[in-house]
């Protein structure tokens, strides 16, 4: 299947995950940003989300369960604070944007043509989001800038189809919900990251690639083998999630 625009190009196939390194790339934290082909930043809303009540996080024998709310103070108030560092920035930078009202989404990527070094923007989907839900949201995106799709690795399968046809360039991927128990007995839903979910992503990788569909995929990526053989498996980049905030992912060979 073809997308009815170019799929992005990258100067690396490597990205970080939305919600992995901040609103805008650290010099000072050691990632290796020359290793990198962009930069996404964590997800913005259009008005400023509150953090999740209760447990927020739980480990599991495959990696972690989060569940965080997407928390951030609002797009007005990240634009005024960093768009002078994604003007800046080593690499160029990709807006990750929360699907709102069409309205609310095309207002912000307005604000966003104009700004320097913005390559493109991630509009990111909940897991339970509609085929209709998508395309009508994607239509606020449509303007001069790169439109990437990320949908939950459940679903993604089911919509990139039509998704497509809607005129973004791209899908990502992003985690797998899943529910753990917490310390009292309650079930504690959230994302899923950790090497346990990589087996998933390139079954769903390789599915969108024989479908022809341009992919960055993404999901417990923790060593370099893991984002060869997403790459392998015909995906355009891989996005790097939770093993970025151990310092170590380029090290690992194990």
């Amino acid at each position: 299947m073809e997308a009815t625009k170019p799929a992005p190009v990258f100067r690396k196939p490597l990205l970080n995950a939305a919600g992995s390194l901040g609103y805008a790339p650290d010099l000072r934290v050691g990632i290796p940003w020359e290793d990198f082909g962009a930069f996404v930043t964590n997800p913005i809303s259009a008005r400023p989300r509150q953090p999740a009540n209760g447990t927020r996080m739980r480990t599991f024998a495959g990696g972690i369960l989060l569940h965080t709310g997407h928390f951030n103070p609002g797009f007005l108030k990240i634009l005024k604070r960093f768009s002078r560092r994604w003007a800046q920035a080593p690499l160029p930078v990709i807006v990750h944007l929360l699907a709102d009202r069409p309205e609310e989404i095309h207002k912000m990527v307005v604000r966003l043509e104009t700004i320097e070094n913005i390559a493109g923007v991630e509009i990111g989907f909940p897991a339970d989001a509609t085929s209709d839900e998508v395309v009508e949201a994607l239509a606020g995106a449509a303007g001069e800038l790169t439109v990437i799709a990320r949908l939950s690795l459940s679903c993604a399968v089911d919509l990139a189809s039509g998704v497509i046809r809607a005129g973004v360039s791209a899908l990502s991927l992003a985690p797998p919900r899943g529910a753990l128990p917490g310390h009292g007995g309650e079930l504690i839903s959230g994302r899923l990251y950790g090497p346990g979910v990589f087996p998933q992503v390139l079954l769903v990788t390789s599915e969108l690639a024989r479908q022809g569909i341009p992919l960055i995929a993404a999901g417990g990526v923790y060593r370099r083998e893991d984002a060869d053989a997403l790459l392998d498996a015909g995906a355009l980049a891989v996005q790097v999630d939770a093993v970025l905030w151990r310092g170590d992912w380029l090290e690992r060979g194990d």
